[in-house]
Parts: C-alpha cells; structure tokens; sequence
C-alpha cells in the first residue's frame, strides 16, 4: 500500500511505516481486499485526518476508537459522519454538549465534521479500518501501535496541545501524553450508554477554547456550516 498522507505527517511518521508492524497491517488489508471483504473508510480517507490536520497545524486531539461501520458513513474523521448521513447518537451527544456549553444550536441532519478539522482537530480513531457492519473487527491488527505512535510523536514534538479523553478505552491512553508539555481532558463517553454520567455537562468545548488562547492560539469555531 502506498500511503498517500500529507507530507508534514509523512516527515513525522517516516519511520513507522517501514516497521513490520505497518507491513503487517498492509498484508492485513490486501488479504481482506481479496477475499471480497468490504472495508470502511474507502482506501483514499483511511488518512484523511492526518490529511485535513496537518501535523503543524494540531492544537487539539479527539481520540475515537473504531470507524462507523455503516454504509457511507466514516471518512477517516472520529464520531464524523458524510454529508448526506445522519448523526450517529455520540455525535448527537456531543451537539447537546456544544450547545448546553456554548449556546451553538447544531444541525439535526449533518455531521460532517471537517471544518472542525481544517481547524486544527485532529480527529484521531485508534483503528483507522473496520469490516462492514463487524464493529472492532481490524481493532488487533497493528493500528493500535501506529495511533499510539501518532500520540507520542504529537506528545514529544509539540506543545500546549488539549487533548480529549472521553470514555476508558481513550482515557488508556494517557499515559502516552507529556502532562508537562500538554493538556487532558477527560470524561465519560458521548455514547448513549454513559453520557449522562459525566460527559454531559463537561463543558470540554469551552475549557478547550479556554486553554488554546492561554497558548496564545486561535480557539475552534465549532460551529457546523451546512452545505
């Protein structure tokens, strides 16, 4: 597989992609290819978030675990979906959150969140590939050491970037984040399941702005412009 990655990206991670894991990881793929499996995101989005935030660009982490596995619904952006696809329930979650926060009403029947990207979120999923409709299903084969890699580098190579942890499996992470150098924001998943206990009422969105203008950088407009 040639990767096709935006070249700030393609400097930082150079040395991953020569690693047997990452080969593994292309074998992975290419067996499933050709045994007729369905894999989502498309071949040319399975970076697109690193491709929408370049790495000199990163102000802001949202770390996901696993894309949508739904016809035509991930592009390679966590809890994003495509134009045309409704909200999934996190992400309806995290639009309550943003208006209770910040008094945005968000769209009912969008939730394409490139623009948040274009800003300087990197929307970050552990596994960037899923088999149709078999949620987790490419969790174990190598992506885990690849994203973790990308946290580390992110972690080592910059500064001041808010990172946020939502749910134990994100919250794992943080042991790969220089709490010296960085922010983290924790709280429990947007999922249906647990955000009424302790992500509604968060106020990440805000404290987020908060800190990138103590940095002295531009906050996240996060308001959605619809097509």
């Amino acid at each position: 597989m040639d990767v096709k990655i935006e070249p700030s990206w393609g400097a930082v991670l150079k040395n991953e992609f020569t690693k047997p894991y990452f080969q593994q990881i292309v074998t992975f793929l290419k067996t499933e290819k050709a045994a007729g499996k369905i894999i989502y995101p498309p071949g040319p989005l399975i970076f697109n978030a690193f491709n929408q935030t370049p790495f000199n660009k990163v102000k802001m982490v949202i770390l996901g675990q696993d894309p949508y596995h739904g016809a035509g619904q991930a592009h390679g952006l966590s809890f994003s979906v495509q134009n045309g696809v409704k909200p999934p329930p996190s992400l309806v979650n995290i639009f309550k959150e943003i208006q209770s926060d910040i008094g945005i009403a968000m769209p009912h029947q969008y939730g394409n969140l490139t623009r948040w990207a274009e800003q300087g979120v990197l929307l970050l999923n552990a596994a960037l590939t899923v088999r149709a409709n078999e949620p987790f299903s490419h969790a174990k084969f190598g992506w885990a050491e690849f994203t973790d890699a990308v946290i580390q580098k992110i972690s080592d190579e910059k500064n001041g970037v808010v990172f946020l942890l939502w749910g134990k499996f994100a919250q794992d992470k943080q042991g790969l984040i220089d709490e010296t150098r960085h922010y983290i924001l924790k709280a429990a998943h947007p999922s249906p399941f647990s955000a009424d206990k302790g992500f509604f009422g968060c106020k990440h969105f805000s404290k987020t702005n908060d800190l990138l203008m103590k940095e002295g950088q531009s906050p996240i407009d996060w308001k959605l412009l619809t097509p």
